[in-house]
C-alpha cells in the first residue's frame, strides 16, 4: 500500500503517516520514485503507534524501531548494449585523440625550446668573440700610450717657483 491508502485505513492524514515514519525513524521501504511502500507488518506497526498515541503516549516517548529491513532496489539493465558500446567507442577515440594532441603539443614545445637554446648559445658565442676583440684592442691602446720608460726629472725632485709672502697673503685678489 502507499501512504495515502494507509492513511485512509488508519483514519489519519498522509502527512501524519510521513511524520511518524520520519520522527520514529521507521525502516520503511520506498519505491523507485522515493514514495513509501507499506506491507502488512508495517501497517500493524503503524496501528500500534496510533493506539499508543490514542492512549496518551506522546510521539517522542514512543520507542522507535531500530531494526532496519534490508532495502530492496531495482537495478535497471542497460536498455541497449549496442548504444552503450557505441558510446564506449566514441569515448575511447576521444581519449586517443586527446593523447595524440598532448604528445604533439609537447613535441612542439620541446622543439621550440631547443631552438631558443640554440639561439641563446649563438648569442653567447658572439658576445664572447666581441669581448675578446675588445680586450685585444684595450691591450693595444695601453701599449701605444704608455712608454717603456718613464721620464724622471732630477731624480724625482720637482722644482716649484716660490711665492713671496705678500703674494700669498693677497693671492685671492688676483
Amino acid at each position: 500500500m502507499n501512504t495515502s491508502e494507509v492513511a485512509k485505513l488508519l483514519g489519519v492524514s498522509a502527512s501524519t503517516i510521513q511524520r511518524w515514519v520520519k520522527q520514529l525513524e521507521l525502516p520503511m521501504e520506498r519505491n523507485e520514485r522515493g514514495h513509501y511502500h507499506f506491507n502488512n507488518e508495517d501497517i500493524d506497526l503503524l496501528k500500534n503507534i496510533q493506539l499508543q498515541i490514542q492512549t496518551g503516549t506522546l510521539l517522542q516517548e514512543i520507542t522507535p524501531v531500530h531494526e532496519k529491513k534490508p532495502r530492496k532496489g531495482i537495478v535497471k539493465a542497460p536498455e541497449n548494449n549496442a548504444e552503450l558500446e557505441r558510446l564506449y567507442t566514441i569515448v575511447s577515440e576521444l581519449e586517443a585523440k586527446v593523447n595524440s594532441k598532448a604528445d604533439s603539443v609537447a613535441s612542439y614545445q620541446l622543439l621550440q625550446h631547443r631552438r631558443e637554446i640554440e639561439d641563446l648559445h649563438g648569442q653567447i658565442k658572439e658576445l664572447t668573440n666581441h669581448i675578446d676583440s675588445l680586450q685585444s684592442q684595450l691591450f693595444e691602446v695601453k701599449n701605444t700610450f704608455l712608454p717603456d720608460k718613464l721620464h724622471v726629472l732630477d731624480e724625482g725632485k720637482v722644482f716649484r717657483k716660490k711665492k713671496n709672502i705678500v703674494s700669498s697673503l693677497f693671492g685671492f685678489l688676483g
